[in-house]
């Protein structure tokens, strides 16, 4: 089943979050919507799923897990993350195996935008987080997540970058960024790999996308 994006109604900031409904029916990020909650209930039951088995957080940025308390406390999810967190049960470690619904995802620990963030690279999709999305008013097609804020580094993202080129499929077909649209390669005119290739390019060329990056 295709994933949802939970928060495509949010009127405030917030990131992308998916719900993958399938063997595991995973939330990717909590995101920072009130009422998120509501929307995960009604997507479950529209989808005939019995509950949420898992969230996973790509990093812990306030608009990725601002209302995973909301969640954790209404669904009894099991929580995966990185690095520690009240509300984890389970530590991702890089090359850990994990199902986004029924797709097993490699874990890549993907720091520079955050020191905990990982990305989750399928055969057929990748949930990239903020480490690398197809537009985010910067650039339009193949953009790197920012890195002009204290305790982040450019030189670590384009090693992340790298990362996720090394590890990625040649099958994965779509791309789920925390921000931004999702891409898919079926309605445009590159590959997911051509669109972190032109990311990662603009990010070696210190391309700025913030006035102090």
């Amino acid at each position: 089943m295709e994933p949802i994006t939970v928060t495509a109604d949010a009127e405030e900031f917030t990131c992308n979050a998916y719900l993958v409904v399938g063997d595991a029916t995973t939330l990717v990020d909590a995101g920072t919507m009130p009422g998120v909650d509501d929307v995960i209930a009604d997507a479950l039951d529209g989808a005939g799923a019995d509950g949420l088995d898992r969230v996973v957080i790509t990093h812990q940025h306030h608009d990725h897990v601002g209302e995973l308390d909301a969640v954790v406390d209404r669904f009894d999810p099991r929580v995966f993350a990185y690095a520690d967190h009240p509300r984890r049960d389970v530590a991702l470690e890089d090359g850990d195996e994990i199902l986004v619904g029924s797709e097993a995802c490699e874990v890549v620990h993907t720091p520079g935008h955050a020191d905990d963030h990982v990305s989750l690279v399928g055969e057929e999709r990748c949930y990239s987080g903020d480490v690398v999305v197809y537009n985010d008013g910067a650039f339009d097609d193949g953009s790197f997540g920012r890195t002009d804020m204290a305790g982040q580094s450019r030189e670590r993202l384009i090693e992340s970058l790298h990362e996720i080129l090394d590890r990625l499929p040649d099958t994965t077909e779509a791309m789920f960024p925390g921000h931004g649209d999702v891409y898919r390669a079926a309605d445009g005119p590159d590959t997911v790999r051509e669109v972190i290739e032109r990311a990662t390019e603009r990010a070696e060329r210190r391309e700025p996308k913030y006035p102090d990056d």
